[in-house]
């Protein structure tokens, strides 16, 4: 046990009897100081300067320095070995072999025999060349001396002097003997710089061609961002994507592994380049490993798409410019044209762009509609500009549940004829009530006569899971949610989806991060066009699209949340898809509130006027005659079918039966008959409004019921 030890503290100032007492101070017994032995000191300071940057970058680019030379050595006597024998030609044979172009291989065989035999050729002119050379050397040698001494005869006759005949010959024997003279001053230097010139001129081949390890290379070099796309890079992307028999093969052929790429085309913000894999190398080893190949090409993991065209043995690479996909598009069609108008059975809504930047447009017509994808991704907004455009036809009717209700959809209050907005379970009550109204409708329109033709009805419920996952039941015990056969809103959604489209009775659902209990397998299969934003998983993925377009190349679990906002990828026939895919990926352009509700304003202008319910009436009380006043709402007048189908839509469990028998009974009893104008029957708001007025008067009240 420690003793402890007392210190009396005293101030420095003289003390008084007032300021200054003394200070008694407890401190406990420290433990005496542990030295640190030597070889821990400096094993600590071996290990910070070698993990101290200063030497990892000497010992990098000494690595560097020296791979250059040494690899630039191989790549010239690669050169060398290639220039010298047909080894180049024999790759070229085995790559057309492997790519199975034997006609290639045919002509690089043939250039292989030519150059063999011009070799051979060479090689017999060696065994005559000495001989040769030495009697051109005699001749020369004499025919030399021969001009010399003709030139030293005309000088010694013009200078009278003898001895100028040997002038010329002196003068070329001192000439050479100062030539011998300056490579003997000049050779011993060169031996000794000869060698540190070689090894300059390899160390700047291999720099060139960054002939060492990528942990090696400086920094500018490592980061290749925005590099061009090429087939050398392409090829050795491959060759790098740790596929054993995809790089042996590669390796066989040599330089010649661009034969297995088609042409490079350009493709929107990007290049598509068309990939033959050799024999033994499957496609989904190669779409397995997408995020190593983008990385390979200098690119992140969102801007490489692989997909699977129609030829065998193939992927598709869509490599995008760096940077391009984060850059946004331009504004809708529907924004900047005010003049657009939509065409429910033969036009196509402009919904974004594909990855090529050509536009995207889907058809609606007699199609079932999901989308699906993570909350706040954009997905509300790809749906309302769908249903934005669809609005601009008149003729297209509308009952839409939101069941987030936070305004996304307010703008269609008085275009479509139901609105019921909010996420309690009264409002899944009432949306389901909605979708079984729907269903009454469609019955009633396939009991019409052949031929018939009926104005399109989009059913349209936003946040689906909700009712999907609703536990609420109802008096006779059955659910509303789930994806039970006693689900009311399941079976609803079901009976839409086997029958609905032959009648122009369509459903579309967007939902959140499907799974089977938010999102029953047997709804989302009854779906034509569905489309997915951002996922979290790839089984996330094949619910949302199918098993099939996953296979093809669709991955929208591998879209970036949040980064990746508005872009989807769609797998329907309704938009136009290359061959061979089963998949496209669409950017789509965002439409805010604002321009939504002017889009809406001029939709509710084509209209004659649409009195928007936001509650479904229930009761076994009703006003029949008021009710046909309240659907035909200020339009002078309406046809008599959407005055049935509005009826429905108001009171299905009154009016969902009924036929134009039925309207014209309690239309003729009160005085407001209907009649024909240009051909089609038609109720009248003034008639209908006079005879409430008359009723009223006289004190009696209809109720049919």
């Amino acid at each position: 046990m420690s003793e402890n030890v007392v210190h009396l503290h005293k101030p420095a100032d003289p003390p008084t009897p007032d300021t200054a007492p003394t200070v008694l101070t407890v401190v406990p017994d420290a433990p005496p100081a542990v030295p640190v032995p030597l070889w821990v000191r400096s094993g600590r300071a071996v290990k910070t300067a070698a993990t101290h940057e200063t030497t990892r970058a000497t010992v990098r680019a000494a690595a560097r320095h020296s791979l250059y030379t040494f690899n630039g050595g191989r790549i010239v006597a690669r050169r060398a070995w290639d220039g010298r024998t047909g080894a180049r030609y024999e790759r070229m044979i085995r790559a057309a072999e492997a790519a199975g172009n034997l006609e290639a291989a045919e002509e690089w065989e043939d250039r292989l025999q030519r150059f063999r035999a011009a070799r051979h050729h060479r090689r017999m002119d060696l065994l005559h060349s000495p001989v040769e050379a030495a009697k051109g050397a005699a001749v020369g040698t004499g025919m030399s001396i021969g001009v010399l001494v003709a030139l030293g005869v005309v000088m010694a006759l013009n200078t009278g002097h003898v001895g100028d005949v040997i002038t010329p010959l002196t003068a070329t024997v001192d000439f050479i003997a100062l030539l011998i003279r300056i490579v003997q001053v000049v050779w011993g230097p060169a031996l000794a710089i000869g060698p540190f010139l070689a090894l300059l001129a390899l160390w700047s081949v291999g720099r060139k061609q960054h002939a060492a390890p990528a942990w090696a290379l400086p920094a500018n070099a490592r980061s290749s961002e925005g590099e061009p796309i090429t087939p050398s890079i392409v090829v050795k992307a491959l060759r790098d994507l740790g596929v054993p028999a995809l790089a042996r093969a590669i390796k066989e052929m040599g330089d010649a592994g661009a034969s297995m790429l088609g042409p490079i085309r350009i493709a929107g913000c990007g290049v598509e380049v068309d990939v033959t894999l050799p024999s033994g190398v499957s496609t989904n080893e190669v779409q397995s490993k997408r995020r190593k190949l983008a990385e390979n090409l200098t690119r992140h993991e969102h801007e490489v798409f692989i997909t699977i065209p129609q030829a065998a043995r193939t992927v598709r690479l869509w490599v995008a410019d760096s940077g391009a996909l984060d850059e946004p598009i331009g504004p809708s069609p529907l924004v900047t044209d005010d003049t657009m108008t939509a065409d429910y059975a033969k036009g196509k809504a402009p919904w974004g762009q594909d990855l090529r930047g050509d536009a995207a447009a889907l058809s609606l017509y007699q199609r079932h509609l999901l989308i699906t994808g993570l909350s706040n991704q954009g997905k509300t907004v790809a749906l309302r500009s769908l249903a934005l455009w669809l609005s601009l036809d008149k003729s297209v009717q509308f009952l839409l549940g939101d069941l987030k209700g936070v305004g996304d959809w307010a703008m269609f209050d008085g275009l479509a004829t139901t609105l019921i907005q909010g996420p309690t379970d009264e409002h899944v009550i009432q949306v389901t009530e909605m979708v079984e109204g729907a269903v009454t409708e469609m019955n009633r329109r396939i009991q019409a006569p052949p031929g018939t033709v009926f104005p399109p009805l989009i059913v349209l419920v936003d946040e689906a899971q909700v009712a999907f996952m609703c536990p609420a039941k109802d008096a006779e015990k059955r659910p509303y949610g789930g994806s039970k056969a006693n689900s009311r809103y399941f079976m609803a959604v079901r009976k839409i989806h086997n029958q609905g489209r032959a009648v122009n009775v369509l459903m579309w659902q967007g939902t959140q991060d499907p799974t089977n209990e938010n999102l029953p397998k047997l709804v989302r299969e009854g779906a034509h066009t569905r489309a997915s934003l951002a996922l979290g998983t790839e089984s996330q993925a094949r619910m949302a699209l199918g098993d099939k377009a996953v296979d093809g190349g669709a991955a929208p679990n591998l879209l970036r949340p949040g980064l990746d906002r508005g872009t989807l990828v769609v797998a329907s026939d309704g938009i136009t898809i290359p061959a061979g895919q089963s998949s496209l990926t669409v950017r789509t352009h965002y439409i805010d509130d604002d321009d939504a509700t002017a889009i809406t304003d001029r939709a509710k202008a084509l209209r004659d006027g649409v009195t928007t319910l936001h509650a479904i009436e229930r009761g076994a009380d009703h006003d029949s005659l008021a009710d046909i006043a309240a659907v035909v709402g200020d339009a002078p007048r309406v046809r008599t079918k959407d005055v049935l189908a509005r009826l429905a839509a108001r009171n299905a469990d009154a009016y969902g039966g009924w036929s134009f028998i039925d309207l014209k009974r309690v239309l003729d009893d009160a005085g407001a008959e209907p009649y024909k104008s240009d051909g089609v029957m038609v109720v009248a708001r003034d008639r209908v409004a006079r005879a409430l007025a008359d009723r009223d008067t006289e004190g009696s009240v209809s109720g049919d019921g």
